[in-house]
């Protein structure tokens, strides 16, 4: 399963407000159950019986217009939660800059989610603008990556 399939697969499951999602082909076993505030938690196949952790407490929280930077493009969303990484490695050059032209097939960062590096690919054309997670960073599902104008 690539990463396509499965933000379509995560998108059906929020778009639904289905509350738990499970799937097994073959090896493949997946989990996903909607979090209180409609995010979507994301279990990947594991040896042994997989166990989801205690509910977290649902308080209000109003969200707060610097928590999030506003974006006057299109953006690359992560397709998943994990850690932001904009090269391959520490003394690696990054793979895209503020100003980079970028294809659908183009490598913009690398996500690590449970300890596996993905390759996150622009999945659209365009001019890149913004940078807007710093490396090494904690990511969200749908989270803004990068501004870009599209080309």
């Amino acid at each position: 399963m690539d990463f396509r399939e499965l933000k379509k697969i995560i998108d059906l499951v929020k778009d639904r407000e289905i509350a738990e999602f499970n799937l097994e082909d073959g090896d493949l076993k997946l989990s996903l159950k909607m979090q209180a505030e409609g995010s979507v938690m994301y279990m990947p196949s594991t040896p042994g019986p997989v166990v989801a952790p205690p509910p977290a407490p649902v308080a209000p929280a109003a969200a707060s217009p610097a928590e999030t930077p506003a974006a006057s493009g299109e953006t690359i969303d992560s397709p998943m939660v994990g850690t932001f990484y904009r090269a391959s490695s520490p003394d690696a050059d990054p793979f895209v800059k503020v100003g980079d032209v970028v294809t659908p097939e183009t490598t913009v960062c690398i996500i690590e989610a449970m300890k596996v590096m993905n390759e996150i690919k622009a999945e659209t054309k365009g001019k890149i603008t913004k940078i807007l997670i710093e490396n090494g960073e904690a990511v969200e599902f749908g989270q803004g990556l990068f501004e870009i104008d599209a080309l």
